[in-house]
Order: structure tokens, then C-alpha cells, then sequence
């Protein structure tokens, strides 16, 4: 089911997530069923839970959005229940980030290269993968939700000043995304 997605200043979005329950294995197929009906219709690139209300640790990726600029991502696509990044590289890169829950905001941030994460699949089943380049930019932007963070928390400190009329006038309501949005 396509579900409203959280914008910048709802309450959900700062929490850290709670793990998932792994023995409600319906109640995760719903979740995420939720959470790749409503990436489709927002054409993004990844999502996750909390970005449509339910404080879980559980995204989705999906390169094939981006995979004219990235072609290595045609056909990659990852659920990613209770994640633990184990290892991050020294290797730092940026990129310009932007967020389905903060429509019209772009900031360069930097982030590791590679990452190596354990999580479980949608199957239920425990994987333990490394990911790099936007793969794993993707990945790490998706599991700062989890842990209550933003994008634009990790901006430099003279970007954070110049975006805030704009993140301030999203909190009131003055963005209005081409997706089901959802404020509060």
C-alpha cells in the first residue's frame, strides 16, 4: 500500500528506530510491501521505515533509478532488516545527497567508500555483504534514518546555514512534493 511519506520536522524522523520483530514475518511483508509501493510512486532511490511513520530498522535500496549515471547498480535492490555496519572504510567520498523527506534540499556529504553490513533479507535470511561506491552511499543514507539522522545533519556547518529558510519553510508546510507527503 502507498503510504505518506514523513517530511523534515516530523517527530518520527528523529528517533531511532526500534529493531524489527523478525518472528512477525507477515507483519515485516507488509512493511515492506509499504515501503516499495510508496518508492515507486516517489521514484527515489531508497527508503525507510520511519520515512512513512513505522520506527523500525528496516530500508530499502534500489539502484535501478540511478542506474543511467550508475549502470554497475542496473538491477541492484536490497532489503535491509536490522542492519549493523561492521566495518567502513577509511576512504572517504562525497557526493550531493538529496531526500524524499527533505523534496528540493541537495547537500555534498561525505561519507566512507565502502561499507560491509550485516542485516537480514526479506527472506529473513542473515547476510553479510560489502557494498561501495553509490551502493554504499545509498545504503549509509538509509540507515541514518534508522538512527534518528538526516542528511543535512552531516552537511558542512555553512550549508547547514544556508538551507535552514528552506528546511524551516518545509516544517510549515510550503513544499508540496509530486508524492503523498506527510508533515506530522
Amino acid at each position: 500500500m502507498i503510504k505518506p511519506i514523513y517530511l523534515y520536522g516530523a517527530e518520527v524522523l528523529r528517533r531511532k528506530a526500534a529493531p524489527a520483530d523478525l518472528n512477525d514475518k507477515a507483519g515485516l511483508e507488509n512493511l515492506v510491501q509499504d515501503l516499495k509501493d510508496t518508492l515507486k510512486v516517489a521514484d527515489g532511490c531508497g527508503l525507510a521505515a520511519p520515512q512513512i511513520g513505522v520506527s523500525q530498522r528496516v530500508v530499502i535500496v534500489d539502484g535501478d533509478v540511478v542506474s543511467d549515471n550508475y549502470p554497475y547498480l542496473k538491477g541492484f535492490f536490497r532489503t535491509i532488516i536490522n542492519p549493523e555496519i561492521l566495518e567502513e572504510s577509511d576512504e572517504k567520498v562525497t557526493y550531493s545527497e538529496g531526500c524524499l523527506s527533505i523534496p528540493g534540499v541537495y547537500c555534498d556529504i561525505v561519507r566512507p567508500k565502502v561499507i560491509t553490513v550485516k542485516y537480514f533479507n526479506e527472506n529473513l535470511e542473515e547476510v553479510t555483504e560489502t557494498f561501495d561506491n553509490f551502493a554504499s552511499r545509498m545504503i549509509q543514507h538509509e540507515l541514518s534514518h534508522l538512527e534518528g539522522d538526516l542528511f543535512t545533519d552531516h552537511a558542512a556547518p555553512i550549508r547547514r546555514k544556508m538551507i535552514a529558510s528552506k528546511l524551516q519553510g518545509i516544517q510549515r508546510g510550503k513544499v508540496h512534493p509530486h508524492y503523498n507527503s506527510k508533515l506530522k
